[in-house]
């Protein structure tokens, strides 16, 4: 009776959160009457894929592969600069504690106080509307959260390790590359996702600091609602287009999330 109950509970929590999804999928593919059909239609009579063909066929759906070229080269980037950070707080106490709070409450300023002075940086310096501004801008600014969080992973790393491969002749690089990185490999995966996932869901810095160029899915989606109706077929297509990469890279990356999130990620 209790194992019944408990997969009945594990079911309905499971269809609770799908159902957004599922729901997201069939409004993407149904026609503009069904849409608006009540009651409603819960299973299309055919799949259209108009909505699908329109995005690429406008090119609002290359908006889909700046979102992956901006948030995938600046995760790269935050990993790669953020790790070495912390592995010299770590190890050589670089700032102590103290520098460690400060540079987590950088991740927790809202952009919406820095968006606009970052604006006219940006003007006077040419990067609005570019890949390398937007780039730049969500490696800063996810750097913290980086910092912070390879470094409750380093601290877990057994210093006799790194003491050994010294000995053995292995410069401080070295010692990075073989093992701290090969040691907080679940960690690395568990914050690159989170981080990409941060960069890839940002709307106010694209909003204010794009214009046609490099112009983000987020930005796209709300091109779609308009004064007097709002093109939901549209809508759904975009959002489905928009986290399909999302939905690859955590299914791909799923063994290393759960490992990391259960490592030394609170410790610090």
């Amino acid at each position: 009776m209790k194992t019944a109950l408990r997969l009945a509970a594990a079911i309905a929590v499971t269809a609770f959160f799908l159902f957004p999804i599922y729901w997201l999928f069939m409004n993407s593919v149904k026609t503009a009457d069904e849409i608006y059909s009540y009651p409603p239609v819960w299973w299309p009579e055919s799949f259209q894929l108009a909505n699908y063909l329109v995005l690429f066929k406008d090119g609002d759906a290359t908006t889909v592969w700046n979102s992956l070229v901006v948030a995938g080269t600046s995760t790269v980037l935050a990993m790669f600069l953020g790790t070495i950070c912390a592995y010299s707080m770590a190890r050589h106490r670089t700032g102590g504690e103290n520098l460690a709070n400060w540079i987590l409450s950088q991740r927790m300023v809202p952009p919406i106080a820095v968006v606009f002075p970052l604006f006219l940086l940006y003007v006077y310096f040419g990067l609005v509307d570019t890949y390398l501004g937007l780039i730049l801008l969500y490696t800063a600014f996810n750097l913290p959260y980086v910092i912070w969080m390879m470094r409750g992973y380093i601290l877990d790393i057994p210093l006799a390790l790194e003491e050994s491969a010294l000995v053995d002749g292995c410069s401080r690089w070295q010692v990075i590359w073989k093992v701290v990185f090969p040691m907080s490999r679940a960690g690395l995966f568990a914050t690159a996702i989170f981080t990409f996932v941060f960069a890839w869901n940002d709307f106010i810095f694209a909003l204010v600091l794009t214009r046609t160029e490099v112009t983000t899915y987020t930005v796209q989606v709300t091109h779609y609602f308009g004064s007097q109706s709002n093109f939901w077929g549209k809508i759904a297509a975009m959002s489905v287009l928009g986290t399909l990469p999302v939905f690859v890279v955590v299914g791909f990356m799923q063994r290393y999330l759960v490992r990391g999130i259960s490592m030394g990620a609170v410790k610090g």
